[in-house]
């Protein structure tokens, strides 16, 4: 059995249970090469350590869920978001959001995923890593909104074989 992309209520789910505080999801438009810079980036690998899925939070989501996982207040990803700099501690946390969010990928019967590796906004991350988050196809772009924060765009992009 193969991956299949998570549907829009798993992951409000997710972010719900996760982030203890509700969130809206709604269909968004796919990230582009211009916003990469400005992206949170998460490559997913199985056991053989072959990427499987790459997914991107936008630099708004990454500072919202970050600090909402934390229990730091709005305004410590707001100051994140007009400082144009994620801090130590909200990146830190949104790696968490990341290693959490593999939930979404693994299924019964499917190899198993996990997070291999993260680029925080700026970062600059592999090209082919990249790729795969800007192609179409297998692909899910949410808007999140965290009740209380704010919100932004995660692509959930799946390259293993369908």
């Amino acid at each position: 059995m193969s991956h299949v992309l998570p549907v829009p209520k798993a992951v409000k789910d997710l972010f719900d249970d996760l982030l203890g505080r509700p969130v809206t999801v709604n269909p968004a438009d796919p990230l582009k090469a211009a916003d990469i810079p400005r992206t949170l980036v998460a490559l997913y690998t199985d056991e053989r350590l072959q990427l499987m899925a790459v997914i991107g939070m936008d630099f708004e989501l990454t500072a919202y869920s970050g600090a909402a996982i934390g229990l730091i207040p709005p305004g410590g990803a707001e100051a994140c978001i007009e400082d144009s700099e994620i801090s130590k501690m909200i990146g830190e946390n949104a790696i968490e959001v990341c290693n959490i969010l593999a939930g979404l990928i693994n299924k019964e019967g499917a190899p198993r995923v996990k997070l291999h590796q993260t680029f925080l906004p700026g970062g600059g991350p592999p090209a082919d890593a990249v790729n795969h988050l800007l192609a179409l196809g297998r692909r899910l772009d949410l808007k999140v909104d965290v009740s209380g924060y704010g919100g932004g765009k995660i692509s959930i992009a799946l390259t293993g074989p369908a």
